[in-house]
């Protein structure tokens, strides 16, 4: 029998707006930062430990997110999170 002793999701997230939504660079960055933060309160009011290793603002105005995040409630990320 095989038991998942610890486990983690490792994520690369893109955030970025259409091309052609007609916003200047300093908007999208302004809009791609408030779906990171909204992306943050819901995985802190679903109660889902993780951890943003990289949070990296790009040329085109899209934020580019790293995040290491728990897989599920049942198994341990206690070593992935030290």
């Amino acid at each position: 029998m095989k038991r998942v002793k610890a486990a983690c999701i490792l994520q690369t997230l893109l955030f970025s707006q259409k091309d052609d939504c007609g916003l200047t660079h300093e908007q999208q960055l302004k809009a791609n930062h408030g779906e990171v933060n909204r992306y943050k309160a819901t995985m802190d009011r679903s109660r889902i430990r993780y951890q943003i290793t990289e949070e990296t603002e790009q040329a085109d105005g899209s934020v580019l997110v790293r995040v290491r995040k728990q897989y599920n409630d049942k198994a341990d990320v206690s070593e992935y999170f030290n």
